[in-house]
């Protein structure tokens, strides 16, 4: 019976622990970018996804679907070069909040901007953190990145974001991550 307890807790871990990000199917590579535990869809409609976009399961799953969807006719399309490069100047101060819009209109309202910046924030028990800043959304990579500072710790038990979403019917939308359950091999992924 002992023998059986390492298979037991091997096959009870999800696939993202037990195989590399080369052998995900796409499904799985689906699953991490949109319904796991670093991406959620909001409840509200428009539905949008948010996720985590430092962290390394979700850049590993983008980074391989890049690789597979690079002959198709529409590949996936690749981030904001600024954004890359702000990246890999503030990765280990600051993590990434990533947003997928459904509908551009209505975002390059400056009052709407000034709005998401004064509202959006992330919770993380009593206290409080405000964007540092973000990357808007473009017809060609239709997502809006905010930049968080990483002051979440293995201790904390939850990280809320509360954020204002400029040009969508219900802008107000709450999305909650529980910290213990953002481990990826053995470590705090944001």
């Amino acid at each position: 019976m002992h023998a059986l307890l390492p298979l037991f807790f091997f096959l009870a871990q999800p696939f993202w622990e037990t195989k590399p990000p080369e052998a995900w199917t796409d499904a799985e590579i689906q699953t991490v970018r949109t319904e796991s535990p670093w991406a959620q869809r909001t409840n509200e409609g428009p539905v949008a996804v948010i996720y985590l976009a430092t962290a390394a399961p979700i850049e590993h799953a983008e980074a391989e679907l890049r690789l597979r969807l690079k002959k198709n006719p529409h590949p996936m399309p690749e981030p904001d070069p600024d954004y890359v490069e702000y990246l890999s100047d503030h990765r280990a101060e600051n993590f990434v909040l990533a947003i997928t819009y459904p509908t551009l209109a209505g975002l390059g309202d400056a009052r709407e901007s000034q709005r998401m910046e004064e509202e959006s924030v992330m919770l993380i028990g009593k206290k409080s953190y405000g964007i540092i800043g973000h990357f808007p959304p473009t017809p060609s990579d239709p997502v809006l990145r905010l930049i968080f500072p990483r002051a979440v710790k293995p201790g904390d038990k939850t990280v809320l974001f509360r954020l204002y979403l400029g040009g969508l019917k219900f802008p107000e939308r709450e999305i909650e991550f529980r910290v213990k359950d953002l481990s990826y091999q053995g470590k705090l992924e944001m």
